[in-house]
């Protein structure tokens, strides 16, 4: 199994609640919106993180990350938080990072998409399958 299949089936394996409670979020913020999609980044991301926190999903995502480098085998060199580098909320979604020993681990849960022509912010994964993505990069 690769490393990003790790990854990935032991997120959903120990995290699918939470993943689906980042979804659910995000189902309430596009419901906020006049049309299908927003033109305006400050309608995803600020509403985004408000529906996080209120909930408790930010402060849970940590752990997420966790799972995520024992899943490797790998260690982190401090307990994450939620918070910058570890945790950000982005306009695609929560985007967790953790500074592994030869490179990085990057997880992105794509609640949100960017369409283009015209540019605009699209509701994303609406299944807790397709909504993980994890990256290895260099760092």
């Amino acid at each position: 199994m690769t490393r990003t299949a790790a990854v990935h089936e032991a997120v959903l394996d120990r995290h699918a609640d939470l993943l689906e409670a980042v979804l659910a979020c995000a189902d309430w913020v596009a419901d906020s919106w006049d049309s299908e999609g927003t033109t305006d980044r400050a309608a995803v991301v600020d509403p985004f993180e408000h529906a996080l926190e209120h909930t408790g999903v930010h402060r849970r995502l940590p752990a997420v990350l966790v799972t995520a480098v024992d899943a490797i085998g790998g260690s982190l060199s401090a307990e994450p938080v939620a918070a910058p580098p570890y945790v950000t909320v982005t306009s695609r979604g929560p985007v967790l990072r953790a500074t592994l020993e030869t490179d990085r681990l990057v997880l992105t849960v794509r609640a949100f998409d960017v369409e283009r022509d015209p540019t605009r912010y699209v509701r994303g994964a609406t299944a807790v399958e397709d909504v993980l993505g994890v990256e290895f990069r260099s760092r």
